[in-house]
């Protein structure tokens, strides 16, 4: 796999990932998605759409990232979203102190000290409160990564949300804060998507949208950020039922990112070892990242926590009533949660490639190529005339015009087919389809393949049906 270097150098170039604000210096935990980057993450928002919502059982949703506050008080973010932090004194540095603790086990084991790794990862295991934290830190003397210090500030808690306010006041009655989850939404609109859709138990809602969350250290390019999309889906089901819907989503959802062409050898299903207060069961599905492996996305049973919280503080009912046995009850909840930037960023990971084609000379020269699944691919073709003369312009823009009405195409004239190659094998653009001498005496046209660099010769009238059968080949169904 590439360097996490090369992956960002790759995004800038290309017009995937801009550092935002970068004329200014740049924000640190915020990023912007350019020309290229924009299209993948939609194609990717979109593959995950019409993975769940095509379905009968599951319905869409797109609620406001302003919510009253006592939303977040009912979920308990207002009284346990926070991070364990602590300073070192002589470098200025500020850690998660559970984090610091971890990448010290993992150094220790590196080094062949395995007993003091499984040592310290059961202290760990235990921790809960930022005393606890403190304490392994303290007695373990872990060093502060950058100065070798061990001169430490006590753990504190740093609450994530964004607090703004409302209104032309600013005073405790106006805070409203910046969601840091989309779920919560879904929740509240338990009962108005059930009495306007009319749907049974089991069934789901589904909310792509923007979440936020302060993170003290960024790091990681995308992985850690500030403001970032999540796809979530919560699944409503009787008690009772739960752990059989949740070993169907954890199924479905690893299966999801193989059919859009993720290694299974980069995928691993973890089991949550410390489970969150609202969970009865969870697990990760994580990536190997450049840095290592880490989640992409989580899958949890919450029990019926949430939807109990929002009736004890709203007042209002939020329970089911079965049509045939009449029986009442408050769902328990399946949640996949998705991180769409995160996912986004697995995904560029997982098809940078580097390796040698033949040039026009018939030298072996690198290049570098994105091998992202056809579905996730920003543009789906270029079209190119082998020269800008003899009416090969002509043809090509005229079929240019054609396929764009139904593919996201790309037309380029300039520069040697060879450059115009390598340009598109690093956007990931499947097929390139090249406009020669011999279009003009029998209209063919030669088509490329981005990973094999084979070309055939097709019809040029059969070039939009050619297009059309391999990308629906790689649709994803569920």
């Amino acid at each position: 796999m590439a360097s996490l270097d090369q992956i960002v150098a790759l995004a800038k170039r290309r017009g995937f990932v801009f550092q935002s604000s970068e004329v200014y210096g740049g924000l640190n935990g915020c990023w912007d998605f350019g020309p290229m980057g924009v299209l993948m993450l939609n194609n990717l928002k979109n593959a995950w759409w019409e993975a769940m919502v095509s379905r009968e059982d599951i319905e869409g949703l797109d609620a406001a990232i302003l919510m009253h506050p006592r939303v977040w008080e009912a979920s308990g973010h207002v009284a346990h979203f926070s991070d364990p932090m602590i300073d070192n004194r002589q470098s200025k540095m500020r850690y998660r102190a559970d984090t610091l603790i971890e990448e010290y086990i993992e150094r220790l084991r590196k080094k062949g000290k395995t007993d003091q790794a499984e040592r310290i990862e059961q202290q760990l295991a235990q921790a809960e409160t930022p005393e606890d934290y403190y304490a392994i830190i303290v007695q373990e003397q872990i060093p502060d990564p950058v100065s070798g210090s061990t001169d430490w500030t006590p753990v504190r808690h740093f609450n994530l949300m964004f607090k703004t306010y409302i209104g032309p006041v600013e005073d405790d009655s106006s805070i409203v804060y910046l969601r840091p989850e989309t779920a919560q939404g879904i929740y509240v609109n338990f009962k108005n998507v059930l009495d306007t859709t009319r749907q049974k138990i089991p069934f789901g809602i589904a909310q792509i949208g923007k979440a936020f969350r302060n993170e003290i250290n960024t790091k990681h390019f995308l992985y850690r950020v500030r403001e970032f999309e999540q796809m979530e889906m919560q699944y409503f089901v009787k008690p009772g039922t739960e752990m059989e819907w949740f070993e169907y989503w954890k199924e479905q959802r690893y299966q999801w990112f193989l059919s859009l062409g993720m290694p299974e050898s980069l995928l691993r299903i973890t089991p949550h070892q410390k489970l969150a207060h609202y969970a009865a069961a969870a697990v990760d599905i994580e990536f190997h990242f450049p840095f290592g492996w880490g989640e992409i996305e989580g899958i949890h049973s919450r029990t019926d926590y949430d939807l109990r919280r929002h009736q004890e503080y709203s007042g209002k009912k939020f329970e089911y009533v079965d049509t045939v046995t009449r029986e009442r009850y408050i769902p328990y909840v399946v949640e996949t949660s998705a991180g769409a930037t995160r996912s986004f960023m697995a995904f560029l990971c997982a098809a940078y490639d580097e390796d040698e084609v033949p040039s026009s000379e018939g030298k072996l020269e690198k290049r570098v190529v994105l091998r992202l699944h056809p579905r996730l691919a920003p543009i789906k073709a270029a079209v190119f005339p082998l020269v800008k003369k003899e009416g090969m312009p002509e043809v090509a823009q005229s079929l240019y015009r054609q396929l764009k009405r139904r593919f996201k195409v790309f037309y380029d004239e300039s520069g040697a087919i060879g450059k115009r190659y390598r340009r598109q094998d690093e956007i990931g653009t499947p097929f390139c389809i090249t406009i020669d001498g011999q279009t003009l005496d029998d209209q063919t046209v030669t088509i490329r393949d981005r990973d094999t660099t084979q070309q055939e010769r097709i019809a040029l009238d059969a070039v939009e049906s050619f297009l059309a059968a391999k990308l629906e080949q790689n649709i994803v169904t569920q």
